[in-house]
């Protein structure tokens, strides 16, 4: 494994209302213009013309209007594994303050030997919670939602410096280039599930100044942290 610092283990700590509003309108005192005995069946104005009639229904629902997905677990709190929440993949996004922690263990302990995988986020995190983790562990992050197959758009080639991002899915394959980056803080990794693992890294590295990368379309995941944003290049 390369200078990641994953092996931390301390935690940063409409309703629509439609109203038909009915035209009513007033014909002249003396309707000698219809027939006698019989009925026009429909409103007239001054001018004894026909005036149009107020629509009845309300506008229809588009179908493209779905209600927001709710989230499977809350940001903070310990949840056992089969019970409280299944297994799976499950993103946070949205965290911009660095406080976000997740951690899975293999039990309530609370040692380090208890961790299985930890992780401090800023931006977006996808975690995959295994069948065989007993707990999974979140403190300050948003609430978390299930990954599913379906795609919400199509993939970007720019990435904000930080974040994970799903590969065909958030961005693309590709080469990426990030410039201007200091101190050595730029890390970023490539990885092949959101297990976590040392054996998740396919490659990673730390960087000052510019980085380039090339994200395969084998490539599961992307990761990067105190990074300038990325382009694709090529």
């Amino acid at each position: 494994m390369s200078k990641a610092s994953l092996g931390r283990l301390t935690a940063a700590g409409v309703i629509t209302v439609a109203v038909a509003l009915a035209a009513v309108a007033c014909g002249p005192a003396d309707d000698s213009a219809a027939p006698a005995g019989k009925s026009t069946g429909a409103a007239t104005d001054s001018t004894g013309s026909a005036s149009a009639k107020a629509p009845t229904k309300a506008p229809a629902k588009k179908k493209d209007d779905k209600p927001a997905a709710k989230p499977a677990f809350k940001g903070d709190g310990t949840f056992q594994v089969g019970s409280d929440i299944k297994p799976g993949t499950y993103r946070s996004s949205g965290n911009s303050d660095g406080l976000c922690y997740w951690e899975r263990s293999k039990d309530a302990k609370g040692e380090a030997d208890s961790i299985l995988a930890n992780d401090n986020v800023t931006g977006s995190s996808y975690v995959t919670i295994a069948r065989t983790d007993k707990f999974f562990k979140s403190t300050g992050c948003d609430d978390w939602f299930a990954v599913t197959s379906a795609k919400a758009g199509a993939p970007k080639t720019t990435m904000a410096g930080d974040g994970m991002f799903k590969v065909g899915t958030d961005i693309q394959p590709g080469t990426y280039k990030s410039a201007g980056n200091t101190d050595d803080n730029c890390y970023w990794e490539r990885s092949k599930d959101a297990l976590h693992g040392l054996d998740s890294i396919k490659a990673n590295d730390n960087v000052t100044g510019t980085a380039i990368v090339t994200i395969g379309a084998s490539d599961a995941y992307f990761k990067s942290t105190g990074c300038s944003t990325w382009k694709k290049t090529g």
